[in-house]
């Protein structure tokens, strides 16, 4: 996966700054699914978005209308709800970030809460973090023999 460290715009990095975060882990979440989404159909519906997300419309209402004001989504009253340009940025990293944590998980061999410990993750790491971790995945995928004497190591600790 080719790390786009240059996807952000200043408002953007704001967001996303952990000192001064703006996104919430939920709205980083529900800005995450409706990128996915959109990837596929272009816009989403808020009983799809609430849908997927397992939770109820009104809340999925409420965090759209915040992202909204925000300036990541067009969304219109009972409409169809589409990206702006930051928000596609700012999706875009966020569901690369979410990859790059599984797929590391995934290579260490976390399988029964893989998708538990991506997403408590993902939310707390460093930009630092993320590229190292993103480059160690990198070094895995071209040295498959290094990963497979890991998962013998790991096996025979257990």
């Amino acid at each position: 996966m080719k790390m786009n460290r240059e996807f952000h715009t200043v408002r953007g990095y704001q967001m996303l700054n952990s000192e001064s975060k703006i996104l919430t882990s939920s709205m980083e979440d529900y800005l995450e699914m409706i990128y996915r989404i959109c990837l596929k159909s272009g816009y989403v519906r808020v009983n799809q978005l609430s849908e997927k997300l397992n939770v109820r419309p009104s809340s999925t209402t409420k965090v759209v209308q915040k992202l909204s004001e925000l300036g990541l989504v067009d969304y219109q009253r009972y409409g169809i709800i589409q990206l702006t340009e930051d928000g596609k940025s700012i999706g875009e990293f966020l569901l690369e970030r979410h990859e790059i944590i599984e797929t590391f998980l995934r290579n260490i061999g976390v399988k029964e809460t893989l998708l538990k410990d991506t997403e408590l993750i993902e939310h707390d790491v460093s930009l630092s973090a993320l590229e190292a971790i993103d480059s160690l995945n990198k070094f895995l995928s071209d040295n498959p023999q290094v990963k497979k004497q890991y998962e013998v190591y790991r096996l025979s600790k257990n």
